[in-house]
C-alpha cells in the first residue's frame, strides 16, 4: 500500500467512525452478494472435481467416453428409472423427447405461458403448434384447469415445466392425459431431486428431460442434459435421434441430430451427483429462513401439495412492478443481486403470436410477470449474507 493510499484509507475511516457505519452503502465494499456463487462451489470440492477432469484429460477419451456411461448408470439409480439418454444440453432433451413421439406437422403441445422458453421453442421449431396454458398464481406451475381449456382434437402432448424447484400437479396433469390420450414430458431443469407423492421429478410421465446447466442445482461446466424414461420402445427412439439416426455407424434409419453430453461433463457431474440432495436440503434450510424473516410483509414461496420443494429460485411476488423496481434498485444499491423469472409471458411475445394458441389468455401468467422478484438462494450462502439480504428488504 503506497502512502498516499494509506491516507485516504484513514481520512475514509475516520469520516465514518462517528457516523453510522450502516449509513455506508455496501457496494462500497467487496461484499456482493450473487444469484448463485459457482466459485464457492467448485472451490469446495476443488480435489474431486480436479482429479475427475484429469483422469478424463489423460484418457483422452472425450466423446462418449467411460464417465458418460457411469453418469447414466449413476443417475437411473438415483432416478429409479430403467433408461437415462445422455445429450448436450436441455433444449436438446426436449427436442428429442419430442422427436420420438412421431408426431406429425401442425400437432398441438400444450406448454406453460410464464417459463423458460425451450418448451414452447423445440415444439415450433419441429413445427408443432405450442399451446400456451396458464399457470396457478402460487406456485407458479402449470393449471390442470386451463390445460383442459386448451384441449383440441390436435393435442397431442403436454409439458409441465416443474418451475423454481416444485412439481406442477402431477396427478392431475397424467389423469388429463390419460382421459385424452395424451404424452406427457416433464421438464424437470428446475426440479431436478424434487419428489412428487414419493416418485423422482420426471419419472412420472411418458418421459423426463433435464438441464445441466451450471446454475442448476445440479449443473456441470458446460452445457449439458439428459432424457430419461421407463419406455423400451422411447427410449430406443431417442438414442436414435440423438446419434444422427444412427444405430449402427454410417447407417441412417433416419434423419436425426448430433447431441451428445461430453465426457468431461460427465465427470464433473459424476463428483457432484452423490452431493445433490445435501445441496437441496440447505437450499430448503435458506428458504424457511426467508421465510421466517419475511414472511410478516412478503408472499412467501408456496409449496403445492404432494411436492417436496428444493428452491432452485427463491421467488416471491410483490404487489406490483413499481414496488417490484423500488426493491430491486435498493438491493442493488447495497451489492445483491437479484433476477426476474419470468418478464415476459410468452403467448404475448411476437414471436409466437403467430404460430401458437391460447384459449384462456393466461391472465395469471400476465399478473405474475409484472410482479414477481427472484432472490439469492444456493447451498453456499452464509448466514452472515441472507441476514444482509433480509436487513435490506425488511
Amino acid at each position: 500500500m503506497t502512502r498516499d493510499t494509506f491516507i485516504h484509507l484513514t481520512i475514509f475511516v475516520h469520516k465514518y467512525r462517528k457516523s453510522s457505519f450502516k449509513s455506508v452503502p455496501l457496494s462500497l465494499m467487496d461484499t456482493s452478494i450473487t444469484m448463485v456463487d459457482l466459485r464457492a462451489q467448485y472451490l469446495r470440492y476443488k480435489s474431486e472435481i480436479d482429479t475427475a477432469i484429469a483422469s478424463v484429460l489423460q484418457s483422452t477419451d472425450f466423446i462418449e467416453g467411460e464417465a458418460v456411461r457411469l453418469f447414466s448408470h449413476n443417475l437411473s439409480q438415483y432416478l429409479g428409472v430403467k433408461h437415462v439418454i445422455t445429450c448436450a444440453n436441455g433444449t436438446d432433451a426436449l427436442m428429442l423427447a419430442l422427436l420420438s413421439l412421431k408426431l406429425q406437422p401442425a400437432d398441438e403441445i400444450i406448454v406453460p405461458s410464464f417459463t423458460f422458453a425451450a418448451p414452447a421453442e423445440t415444439s415450433a421449431f419441429l413445427g408443432l403448434t405450442p399451446v400456451f396454458a396458464d399457470v396457478y398464481p402460487d406456485t407458479f406451475c402449470i393449471d390442470p384447469q386451463s390445460i383442459i381449456r386448451n384441449i383440441t382434437s390436435r393435442t397431442k402432448a403436454i409439458i409441465p415445466v416443474h418451475l423454481f424447484g416444485q412439481c406442477a400437479n402431477m396427478d392431475a396433469i397424467m389423469d388429463i392425459a390419460a382421459q385424452h390420450n395424451l404424452f406427457v414430458i416433464e421438464d424437470t431443469a428446475q426440479a431436478f431431486g424434487a419428489s412428487f407423492n414419493g416418485k423422482k421429478a420426471g419419472t412420472i410421465g411418458h418421459i423426463g428431460c433435464t438441464s445441466f446447466f451450471p446454475s442448476k442445482n445440479l449443473g456441470c461446466y458446460g452445457d449439458g442434459g439428459a432424457v430419461f424414461t421407463n419406455d423400451d420402445t422411447l427410449a430406443e427412439s431417442i438414442r436414435l435421434f440423438a446419434h444422427h439416426g444412427s444405430r449402427t455407424k454410417y447407417l441412417h434409419e433416419t434423419v436425426g441430430i448430433n447431441s451428445r453430453l461430453d465426457t468431461l461433463q460427465a465427470a464433473i457431474l459424476n463428483v457432484k451427483l452423490p452431493y445433490l440432495d445435501e445441496w437441496n436440503n440447505t437450499r430448503r434450510i435458506i428458504a424457511s429462513k426467508y421465510n421466517e424473516a419475511l414472511s410478516s410483509f412478503l408472499k412467501c414461496p408456496v409449496t403445492g401439495a404432494h411436492s417436496t420443494h428444493i428452491f432452485h429460485q427463491y421467488t416471491v411476488p410483490l404487489q406490483n412492478g413499481e414496488v417490484r423496481g423500488v426493491l430491486q434498485e435498493r438491493l442493488k444499491n447495497n451489492g445483491i443481486a437479484s433476477t426476474i423469472y419470468y418478464p415476459f409471458p410468452l403467448n404475448e411475445q411476437q414471436t409466437y403470436k403467430n404460430i401458437s394458441k391460447c384459449a384462456d389468455g393466461c391472465p395469471v401468467t400476465k399478473d405474475i410477470c409484472s410482479c414477481v422478484l427472484s432472490l439469492p438462494i444456493y447451498p453456499e450462502l452464509s448466514d452472515e449474507k441472507i441476514d444482509r439480504i433480509i436487513k435490506v428488504i425488511a
